[in-house]
Formats: C-alpha cells, structure tokens, sequence
C-alpha cells in the first residue's frame, strides 16, 4: 500500500496526546521553579519519555515512522555522545589521600557530566518529537496562542507577586542564594524566559500578521510582559529585549523605503518608552536602580569579571577537551584566586560554559548549531504566507534575544528557558513548511494542496 499523507490520519490519538503533553510540558517546567530541582527534573524526564512512547505508539497505528530531517537536532545529540565519552574511564589515578583505584576520566566530575549528557538526550528527544508533531498551521497557532496568553497571564503574576511577596514565590519557597522573580529562583531567568514570551506577538505585530480588530490585545500583553521584564532588575534581559527589538526591525523592514524603517522605528521606541514608565509606575524607582547597579559585586555568584576571567583559566587548561559537561564547579576551585567558601557551578556565561566544559568539541557543535539556526530563521522569515511569516521573525527573535542574553547570564542551563527555546526552535521549522489548513491571507491566497511538511522523512512502511 502507497504512503499517503492524510491530514486525517496524523491526527491519532497518540499524537493528541502527545501534541498535548507538549504544551503541558512548557507549562509545567516554568511554574515548578523553572525545573532546577532533581524531583521536578525526574518527572520532567518521565514526560519526555511518555512522549516518546506516544510517537512510537502513533508511528504503528499509522504504519510509517517519521522523523525530522531538520539538522538542528544534531547538537543536542552530538552534545549528549561526548559527555558519555568524557566519562568512560580509561586507566586510574594513583594514589591519592590514601586512595586507589580512582578512575581517570576525561571529566572532573563524571557523574555530573553522565547526568548533563542525560538531559541533552532529554531536550533532544523533546525537541525531535515536537517537530513531527506541529505538522499542521492549526497546530502552530495553538501553540502560538499558548505561548502568547501562558506568558501574559504568567507575567500578570510575575508583577503580582513582586508587590505583594518580592522575596518568596508563590508567597512559600525563600530562594537565599539569588533573587527570585515570577517561579524562578534567579531573575535573569525570568528575563529571559520572558523575551521569548513576548518575541512571537511582537513579531507578528511588526511583520503585520496581526488582524486590526486584535492588535490592542497584542500590544496589552507585549506591555504587560515588558513591564514584567523589566521589573526583573535584569540588566542582561534589558539589552536582549533591545537587541530583539532591533532585529525585528531589521527583519521586517528590509530592503524597504526609509519611511517603513523610521516608522517601526519609531513604533519600536515608543514600546520601549511605555514599558519603562509602566514599570516605573509598577514598581517605582528601584527597577531602574537595580538594572544601573555595576557588574562588580561583593557577592561571588554575580562578580561575573572574576568568574569569566577564572573560567578562561579552566578553558586554557583543560583544552582541547574540556573539563567535562556540568563539571566547571569542580574544575573552577582549582584556579580560583578567593577564598573558595562559595561554590560556582555556573561560568554566567554559557559560551564560556559551553568551551570549559566541552572544549574545542563543544566550541565546532555551538558553531554549528548557530550556523543552522539562523540560516533556519533566515530561510522561515522569507516565507509567503503572512502569518507563518509573523510567526517565524518573532521565534528568530526571540532565540537571538536568548543568545545575547547568555553572553551575561547561564539562562539556556535553566531547563523551562531550554525548553521554551527549543518551542521557538520548533515552530522555525514548522513555519518554512505548506500547509492545507493555513489561513488565506493577500500575500499568499493560492495555497494549492496540501503538501507533506519537507522536514517530516517517513522512514519504511508496514502493515499495523
């Protein structure tokens, strides 16, 4: 029998449920803490499991197994196989504080790294099954509308509690060690949870997917999430927010008249300008005193200048191969000039990171992995159809807003930010394709037939 595409079919029951555990997923790691704690890490790994059962189970009833042929996948892979190979030991250690036998492993801390490559496998298995199940334009705007309302309404409670319970979250968990805003223990994770939020409708209203009689939603819930941000105190959210802003304007400007350019422009500070005195006239001053405090401080978790520079150290010493992925806090105590008392686990910067702890291996993946994204979001961004094209510039936006961010902050370590960036990653790919549910609009109002999406390869068939 003949494989045929029928929108129908993909439908299954399996494949409802696992579109469903999708957005449950997105939802759940970003209200439970931002999935930092073991408990939380464990059942987010049981729901990417069932996931993958629940593709299995749909791949039979339909009697074809399809995968993704999108190469951004690859990281993630690649990633999770060197970590293993960072830990396999070769050899032992000699004796050392009376013991012996001590495995020598190209990792300062094998198990932190078989746990690393673990949760690369995770996000890599989330991300490859997220893109055979957004197979359809009904589904990108489902998700489209999660994203948009889960973000207003979380940023909604975001500044509520900052009023009512800046210190504790959901007025019971006190994070001791950080500054908490929204349900992460860190505000910079916030922020940059938040620009991805508010990245697909701004792009859409930039690139003017947004139907009149719905733009005044659209800019209320941008101006509640930028408030939201911005009332963080997070300085790396406030230049990626501004750095997305840029690009947006950029992207749906283009080759255009100079009068297009001033206007978004202009539109663009005048956003700007109202999320500042919303967030002036939210929480006063003192978010604007935060967000001007200096980069040097007395605590070592933010002295971001030492970190870096004992980071470098790690790098230049554990090159070519690295210290092992998620062992930077072990190979960091050796080279750090103060005191030692205070553990850092996190480089604040996960370029740094990705080098300390990868070396030249994680620095060809990182190359490679921006590379495809941003050839994807270039190729996705030129597409006809209008609001796949509004869709696709806010999610390029809001994965460079991230990027930039993560040249300040560990934000892509926090799992509920990796998880709404790989979301983003996600509907990228699904934007570039055809299909025959997408929304007749004036650019493209011959939309033919349906066509199978390009990205989906259906590997063999059989009789279920």
């Amino acid at each position: 029998m003949p494989l045929q595409f029928d929108l129908a079919d993909d439908m299954t029951w399996p494949n409802r449920i696992a579109f469903f555990l999708m957005i449950f997923v997105i939802v759940l790691t970003t209200v439970l803490y931002g999935t930092v704690h073991q408990p939380v890490l464990a059942l987010f790994y049981v729901a990417v499991a069932l996931m993958v059962v629940l593709w299995a189970a749909d791949a039979f009833r339909k009697g074809t197994i399809e995968l993704s042929s999108s190469k951004l996948q690859l990281p993630f892979y690649a990633a999770a196989a060197y970590g293993l190979v960072q830990a396999v030991p070769f050899g032992s250690i000699g004796e050392l504080a009376g013991l012996s036998g001590i495995p020598r492993t190209i990792s300062f801390d094998p198990y932190a790294t078989q746990m690393s490559a673990l949760h690369y496998l995770a996000l890599g298995l989330l991300f490859s099954v997220s893109l055979v199940l957004v197979n359809s334009a009904g589904r990108i705007r489902r998700l489209v509308i999660v994203i948009a309302i889960f973000g207003f309404v979380y940023a909604f409670f975001a500044i509520l509690q900052a009023v009512l319970s800046p210190g504790k979250i959901y007025g019971i968990y006190e994070a001791n060690s950080a500054q908490p805003f929204g349900s992460f223990v860190n505000r910079n994770n916030f922020a940059a949870y938040m620009e991805m939020t508010i990245a697909v409708p701004l792009g859409m209203l930039f690139s003017g997917s947004v139907a009149r009689d719905k733009r005044l939603l659209y800019i209320t819930g941008i101006a509640l999430m930028g408030v939201a941000l911005l009332l963080s105190g997070s300085r790396g959210g406030l230049i990626a927010l501004l750095a997305e802003v840029i690009l947006l304007v950029v992207l749906t400007t283009g080759a255009k008249s100079r009068t297009g350019l001033f206007i978004r422009s202009g539109l663009a500070a005048l956003l700007i300008i109202g999320i500042v005195i919303g967030s002036i006239f939210v929480g006063g001053e003192s978010t604007l005193t935060r967000i001007a405090e200096t980069t040097a401080s007395g605590d070592v978790t933010t002295d971001r200048s030492h970190i870096w520079s004992v980071t470098t150290q790690v790098i230049v010493n554990t090159m070519p191969l690295g210290a092992g992925l998620g062992a930077l806090g072990t190979a960091y105590t050796p080279f750090d000039t103060y005191s030692g008392l205070a553990r850092v686990e996190q480089a604040h910067n996960d370029y740094l990171q990705v080098a300390a702890d990868a070396g030249l291996v994680g620095i060809v993946i990182g190359l490679f992995f921006l590379l495809w994204l941003f050839r994807q979001g270039m190729r996705s961004a030129a597409v006809s159809n209008s609001y796949r094209r509004g869709v696709a510039v806010g999610a390029i936006a809001g994965c460079f807003a991230v990027l930039v961010h993560s040249i300040f902050d560990f934000v892509l370590h926090i799992t509920a930010v990796s998880v709404m960036f790989i979301t983003l990653m996600t509907l990228l790919v699904a934007c570039r394709q055809s299909y025959d549910d997408d929304i007749a609009d004036p650019v493209d109002p011959k939309r033919g037939n349906y066509h199978p999406p390009a990205n989906l390869t259906p590997i063999g068939n059989y009789k279920a």
